[in-house]
């Protein structure tokens, strides 16, 4: 594994040429913009002088650095302007409307009239603007609060739990953030096209309802009358659930197919006390809903096979299968293990007031092989005097007088 000098993305990756201006904060909108800047898109942060509001976001480095900011802006360059003065706006709008063809891109969660469509089509009339809200009337969102709104977490957590449970992971961002990804992809193939921009909106609060009701959570309570239950760490409608092994770990197990649950039952020499459990019960557990059915019961079968074995034995033993399975595993577990080491996805980064840590490359593998690294983060600021001097083609005169005035910035890293 190899340690990835600082530098702008490798050049030939599919998105060369695509200049984006990203004035975004927090998780969708930036994540947005670093899968096109992964991509070969040259996407430009831009903030105000010491930060935004997510600049310090947790978790932090010793020295107080960011991996929250460090992680979700990898890839790009920044561009600190003041945006409370009228030199700052136009040095921004300045850099949206330059750059040619492939310019002329916004991305933002801002709802500043400076930064809206009609202002800014004003001076590039093919604008391509993207602003993610909060919800489609303009009523503010965090991922948090919509997904209280949207029924997940009252059917998330143990069985017979009477409290809403809340899930770690920010899933209306991250799909928010993609959504905006791909519909500036659309645009800019559709003003290719036919030379006209677009004004794109995508509120995460869509994003959350479009995929309750993509995934039949709405249907099921409006067609069928259904309260969905929580059932804990069992799979809704077919065989799933965690096992304790003989040594205390744990294994999530998988049968989503009939030929996942024949595997599993010739793998823990259950067949005859199933058929018999069966026929008992006048069910047929070929079936994803008998087994769904009567889970409880199956779970009680294979819970005695998994605590007999330890480990490696579950692990050599489900690896000769067709059934899905993994070993639970911490964070701290996942940045250790050799399989992740070894995915070219990921490289050893440098960054700033934080130092060599393992990070991401884009899961897309559309580049050639060894292609594939990660670019670090930029400081804050970092790419404040190049944008100024080669993409608006100020002097050095004028730069050394728009930093003396705080019109723009650069930071230093913590150390």
């Amino acid at each position: 594994m190899t340690v990835i000098p600082p530098g702008p993305p490798t050049t030939g990756k599919p998105l060369t040429g695509l200049r984006v201006v990203e004035v975004a904060t927090y998780v969708a909108g930036p994540l947005g913009g670093m899968t096109l800047a992964q991509l070969g898109a040259d996407v430009i942060r831009v903030d105000p002088p010491g930060g935004a509001a997510d600049y310090t976001r947790w978790p932090v480095a010793a020295s107080g650095t960011s991996l929250y900011w460090a992680g979700l802006n990898k890839a790009k360059r920044s561009l600190c302007a003041d945006f409370r003065s009228a030199e700052g706006r136009e040095l921004i709008t300045r850099l949206i409307a330059g750059s040619g063809p492939g310019g002329g891109i916004v991305l933002t969660n801002a709802s500043r009239p400076w930064l809206g469509y009609e202002a800014l089509r004003a001076v590039r009339p093919d604008l391509i603007h993207l602003r993610i809200e909060g919800y489609r009337d303009g009523r503010p969102a965090v991922d948090y609060t919509v997904n209280a709104g949207m029924g997940f977490p009252l059917v998330t957590g143990p069985e017979g739990h009477a409290d809403p449970v809340n899930h770690v992971l920010p899933a209306w961002d991250i799909a928010c953030g993609l959504y905006a990804a791909v519909a500036i992809l659309g645009a800019e193939r559709h003003r290719r096209v036919t030379g006209q921009g677009q004004q794109l909106r995508v509120a995460l609060g869509d994003v959350a309802l479009a995929t309750a009701g993509n995934l039949g959570f709405l249907a099921e309570a409006e067609v069928n009358r259904v309260t969905r239950p929580r059932i804990g760490n069992h799979l809704y409608g077919s065989f799933a659930r965690d096992f304790a092994t003989r040594d205390g770990q744990r294994v999530m197990v998988v049968a989503l197919t009939e030929r996942h649950w024949a595997d599993l039952l010739a793998l823990t020499g259950l067949r005859a006390p199933v058929v018999a459990l069966e026929e008992a019960l006048g069910a047929d557990f070929s079936a994803e809903q008998d087994r769904y059915a009567y889970r409880d019961a199956l779970a009680g079968l294979l819970r005695r096979w998994f605590a007999g074995h330890a480990l490696d034995e579950v692990r050599q033993a489900l690896r000769r299968t067709s059934v899905l399975w993994s070993v639970y595993r911490s964070f701290g577990d996942v940045v250790e293990s050799d399989d992740v080491r070894a995915n070219p996805m990921m490289g050893v980064i440098d960054q700033p007031g934080i130092g060599r840590y393992l990070a991401p490359a884009s899961p897309i593998n559309a580049s050639p092989a060894g292609d594939r690294e990660p670019v670090r983060a930029p400081l804050l600021g970092e790419h404040t005097a190049e944008i100024l001097r080669t993409d608006l083609g100020l002097s050095e005169h004028q730069i050394q007088d728009l930093h003396e005035r705080g019109v723009v910035a650069t930071a230093s890293p913590k150390r």
